[in-house]
């Protein structure tokens, strides 16, 4: 058993696929704590920084669906070795920009690269894998995704310290990346010969899966908090609250991505004693808690409590929707579906920082948190409500 469960975790394929997972959360985890930094340099105001992650998140709205259909009828590596290339490219050039505006268009044009990768990603892993050996990958996956967001604040905090252009130069890491699948990774497209308008009315009718469209509203909703609320306000709370450094907000920061490393490590256990689709629902309580808990710290030290809670509700949330959807998408539709789910990300990532940037011009910070917590035990109850409607 101990032998089958390594062999899943270096499996060579899966190892490529984990330097994409890398790069897919890059773009914002390393430079989210440096935002004070770059208010500074740039003379902008905290609802304009978080513009930064919109240019960033908006092409994947519109391209990643599209990437996804791409990769379903042409293979999935003629879709991802470019998007590494031009996320790696575009996002090197942004370190050195001139004034902010140069910035948001080269942060739009990482985007485009970055589009694909988040759902590319995921599969390639449900396209290799089956059954408790997918459920694993995916929470390995999760955890190699959330070790990148917990290292990434620490070092683009580090790298800020050296000027606020450092951090930017991390994305050129995707090209050798890029290499590595060109020459090594498994296409494991298959292959769908059937007519444009046959694809799409198949496609949409896969999308009408009433669990699907759950999931979709799940996935949305996550991005939101996620987005909204802790990677764009979690650093200000930090700094103006406890004055402490984009450092060491982003030591912080990484202790909620250790813990979401750790939860998602343990997803094909937990999914076997528990069902996944359950862990999905609860976890949305862990969101509110945290989210709850937040304002109320009154030492640095103690944001670590809300921090955990929310990486182990974030740990064990995201892996859930992927496995699940990979399970439900036939798999000659996968990439247009996953993409797709990506894109509703995109959409939650785009959104959440919009939203409560209007909601804190009205009461700062903690009606912030207040909001994302009515938000996400609203989704729980929701979602506790249709998936039972809709149980077979």
């Amino acid at each position: 058993m101990e032998q089958k469960k390594k062999s899943v975790f270096w499996n060579k394929n899966l190892l490529i696929v984990f330097g994409v997972t890398l790069m897919a959360v890059l773009g914002v985890s390393s430079i989210s704590p440096i935002f004070p930094v770059l208010i500074e340099e740039f003379g902008i105001s905290e609802s304009q920084v978080g513009l930064l992650i919109t240019f960033f998140t908006l092409p994947g709205v519109i391209l990643t669906p599209i990437f996804g259909i791409l990769a379903d009828r042409y293979g999935r590596k003629k879709i991802l070795i470019p998007s590494l290339l031009l996320f790696g490219i575009a996002g090197f050039l942004c370190g050195f920009s001139k004034n902010f505006s140069i910035l948001l268009f080269l942060r739009f044009f990482q985007g485009m690269g970055a589009a694909s990768l988040g759902a590319l990603n995921v599969t390639i892993i449900g396209d290799l894998f089956y059954g408790e050996d997918r459920v694993k990958a995916m929470g390995y996956n999760a955890s190699v995704l959330n070790i990148g967001t917990a290292i990434y604040p620490s070092i683009g905090g580090a790298l800020s310290l050296l000027g606020w252009n450092f951090p930017f130069f991390l994305p050129i890491l995707a090209i050798p990346i890029g290499i590595l699948a060109l020459f090594l990774l498994e296409d494991t497209s298959v292959r769908n010969d059937e007519s444009i308008k046959d694809y799409f009315f198949n496609l949409i009718k896969s999308v009408r899966n009433a669990k699907i469209i759950l999931l979709f509203i799940g996935g949305l909703s996550t991005f939101i908090i996620l987005y909204g609320v802790h990677l764009s306000y979690f650093p200000f709370l930090a700094s103006h609250n406890f004055g402490l450094s984009p450092f060491l907000a982003g030591l912080l920061m990484s202790g909620m991505s250790f813990t979401t490393a750790l939860g998602s490590s343990q997803l094909g256990k937990l999914g076997n004693k528990f069902n996944v689709k359950n862990l999905l629902i609860f976890s949305y309580l862990f969101y509110t808690l945290s989210l709850i808990l937040t304002p109320f710290m009154q030492k640095a030290w103690q944001l670590l409590i809300p921090i955990i809670i929310f990486g182990i509700g974030h740990g064990i949330n995201v892996p859930s929707i992927q496995t699940m959807i990979a399970e439900l998408a036939p798999s000659e539709y996968r990439g247009a579906l996953m993409s797709l789910n990506g894109m509703i990300l995109r959409l939650g990532q785009t959104l959440g920082p919009i939203i409560m940037g209007f909601l804190y011009t009205f009461g700062g910070v903690n009606i912030v948190y207040f909001s994302g917590a009515i938000f996400a035990i609203g989704i729980f109850f929701l979602l506790l409500l249709l998936f039972n409607v809709h149980k077979t």
